[in-house]
């Protein structure tokens, strides 16, 4: 055994290799965990197609509804997402208005849920109301349900429209419920494609929820990248062809006018004398100046007359108010 003594250099060697570093250790890997009984469906790529399809929906329920109800509502898409039919109902008010629909062919049935708020918003207006009062916190009555059944009918058809060129589809509105829990259309674990569309008008907000199981979608969601690629790409003419269609549909939007003579006043005890074939002195001269409205709204400034024996309004003006409203909108 050798005697020869270590240096202190062999010694700060020694300890300088016992301490180098371990190899690294490899990266922790990237986990996702995948539910088996319930695996995501909804790529990215095909959320933008659902996205650009259920926009389409909601522009052309936009211009409907203004037109029916003769006021400025915005709808906007808010999300498209899948969940399970349990997670869906119970994301829904109680009681809720909720519209079930056949899809003709398939056995399946889907669910079409209008808010409180915008079901109360469109009952007072479609009644002669102005649309302002409280959210109901009842079950509709069959009148009141009738009326907002109109809404629930006009997406159906723009639900079908959008989808036709993927899953042919036959929707026809059979029920109404109430009550989320008694609600069933498919089982509470199946999945189903939500789409949450928002309603504001005034102080009014409130959500329109789509409900469609995805079984019926399976055509859809199986097809191939380059088709859904295809979708998504359009050229200049097409959308060329998109906005000569949108402006077609809102020429054709029908707009009620008005003409309104100026404010005069009455005395109560006039008021209580007026019966069939009165004929109430107003004062106002005979060239005087009338409003016309183009729905709610004061646009333009006319004089009364004839034409071949019926009423008659000769536009001179527009509205002040509406000419700056309308040049703000250009410049904007």
């Amino acid at each position: 055994m050798s005697s020869e003594t270590l240096s202190q250099h062999d010694i700060d060697r020694l300890l300088g290799g016992g301490s180098r570093q371990s190899p690294t250790a490899a990266a922790a890997m990237d986990v996702q965990v995948y539910d088996f009984r319930r695996p995501h469906r909804v790529s990215k790529e095909r959320l933008r197609t659902l996205e650009a399809m259920y926009e389409r929906l909601v522009k052309g329920l936009e211009a409907w509804l203004i037109s029916r109800v003769r006021g400025q509502i915005e709808v906007r898409l808010q999300s498209v997402e899948q969940f399970s039919f349990g997670e869906f109902t119970l994301s829904l008010p109680m009681p809720c208005s909720s519209f079930i629909f056949d899809i003709t062919g398939t056995g399946q049935k889907g669910v079409i849920d209008v808010g409180p708020e915008f079901s109360t918003y469109i009952i007072d207006r479609l009644f002669g109301g102005e649309g302002t009062g409280s959210a109901l916190t009842r079950a509709l009555t069959p009148i009141e349900r009738m009326a907002v059944r109109s809404v629930a009918d006009k997406v159906s058809g723009l639900l079908q429209e959008i989808w036709q060129d993927h899953v042919s589809m036959d929707l026809n509105i059979t029920g109404f419920e109430s009550s989320p829990e008694i609600l069933q259309v498919v089982n509470r674990e199946d999945p189903v494609l939500v789409a949450n569309v928002e309603f504001t008008t005034g102080n009014v907000s409130s959500l329109l929820l789509i409900c469609l199981p995805f079984s019926v979608l399976d055509k859809f969601f199986t097809s191939s990248g380059q088709q859904r690629n295809a979708l998504l790409t359009t050229s200049d003419q097409e959308r060329e062809t998109t906005r000569q269609r949108s402006e077609s549909a809102l020429r054709a939007t029908k707009v009620p006018l008005t003409a309104r003579l100026p404010d005069f006043q009455l005395s109560m005890r006039d008021i209580a004398g007026i019966t069939e074939g009165t004929i109430i002195p107003t004062g106002i001269p005979t060239d005087a100046r009338v409003i016309v409205r183009a729905g709610t709204q004061e646009r333009f400034i006319g004089h009364p007359g004839r034409v071949s024996g019926n009423l008659a309004v000769r536009i001179l003006d527009a509205v002040p108010s509406a000419t700056t409203s309308d040049s703000r909108t250009t410049s904007a």
